[in-house]
């Protein structure tokens, strides 16, 4: 099965997360397919906090991948984002 979920990047006690497209069988830092984002839990100020391709995890999702609970709650939340920033322009 693939899967997108988050892999991990980053120094000690400062995380940095890829979103890749990977095999389920794989390690969670291992290889992967795809990546499609990242995820920055510790962005400050005018940092990107979170970038997504939309238009591939569309495509994954097509084909059958299962995103983790985790990167759905993400993506989510870069919905609300991208929403809010498009109505207060």
């Amino acid at each position: 099965m693939v899967v997108i979920r988050l892999s991990r990047g980053g120094a000690k006690a400062r995380p940095f997360f890829n979103i890749v497209v990977a095999d389920k069988r794989t390690r969670r830092d291992g290889r992967f397919i795809e990546r499609v984002g990242f995820y920055n839990p510790s962005a400050t100020g005018g940092e990107e906090s979170i970038r997504v391709a939309q238009d591939r995890v569309t495509y994954w999702k097509s084909v059958g991948a299962q995103a983790s609970p985790t990167v759905e709650r993400l993506f989510a939340q870069h919905a609300k984002a991208a929403a809010k920033a498009t109505a207060a322009a």
